[in-house]
């Protein structure tokens, strides 16, 4: 609670100007609506927002699980020839840097029209894919030469000297690569499901496009605050998951 005292009143008091504001200044809802009106929406629309919730995490989720098999698993293959490692670094480099919205109607035309969901997984992996690629390929060149020399003086084979110097040693760097891919995970989903533009899939993004095109802003800012909301509580599980790993470890 002492943590989170100072947030707290910082959150009240902006929460207050912007609804004094709002009174004051007698902004048109369309505008800017008061915090009020969007506690209202949140009350009125729970059930819609909050299966709209379910539906984008679920398919961060999903994203977030793709990622991690393919990006850690990558890195783990790449990490045990200097060669590979230089041939697909670079190519993962150009997936990064690729905006995901050049690339999402080429994805949506090969998982199909009918079948937008695993468009907006694949993009959100593709988005989450890179931190924890290069998380795992860091961590595993980050082992002690000390110790590196001293498996190579009793012999050690290579999965030896991944299993019991290598993996270890990169835990911290896979633990935070899993944490910025989760936030990158909701992101992803959310900017795919933007340009899928189908509906299909009918999550938060889908939500805020519908509301936007009415104007309704109240709707749109409670359909961001129940991102947020998400996206907070992601990022605080893997912290949970990662300080259970590193005690532990300890």
């Amino acid at each position: 609670m002492a943590r989170l005292l100072p947030s707290l009143l910082l959150t009240t008091l902006l929460l207050a100007t912007w609804e004094i504001a709002c009174r004051v200044f007698d902004l048109p809802p369309y505008l800017l609506p008061p915090p009020s009106a969007v506690a209202v929406s949140l009350v009125q629309r729970a059930p819609l927002l909050l299966s709209a919730a379910v539906t984008t995490f679920w398919m961060a989720f999903q994203a977030l699980v793709l990622a991690s098999a393919l990006g850690g698993g990558l890195a783990l293959a790449v990490s045990l020839n200097r060669s590979a490692e230089q041939a697909v670094r670079p190519l993962a480099v150009a997936l990064q840097v690729t905006p995901v919205v050049a690339i999402a109607p080429l994805v949506l035309i090969w998982a199909g029209l009918d079948h937008a969901d695993r468009a907006v997984v694949a993009l959100a992996a593709a988005v989450a894919f890179f931190p924890l690629f290069s998380g795992v390929l860091t961590g595993l060149k980050s082992a002690d030469p000390d110790l590196e020399r001293l498996f190579d003086l009793y012999g050690a084979s290579p999965v030896q000297r991944l299993l019991r110097l290598r993996l270890p040693s990169a835990l911290p760097f896979i633990l935070e690569g899993f944490r910025v891919a989760a936030g990158l995970a909701v992101i992803g989903a959310v900017v795919a499901e933007f340009v899928s533009g189908s509906g299909a899939t009918q999550g938060l993004a889908w939500r805020l496009l519908e509301s936007g095109n009415r104007l309704r802003t109240a709707d749109m800012l409670a359909a961001l605050f129940c991102l947020m909301v998400m996206g907070v509580a992601l990022n605080a599980g893997v912290g949970a998951v990662e300080r259970a790993v590193r005690r532990r470890l300890a």
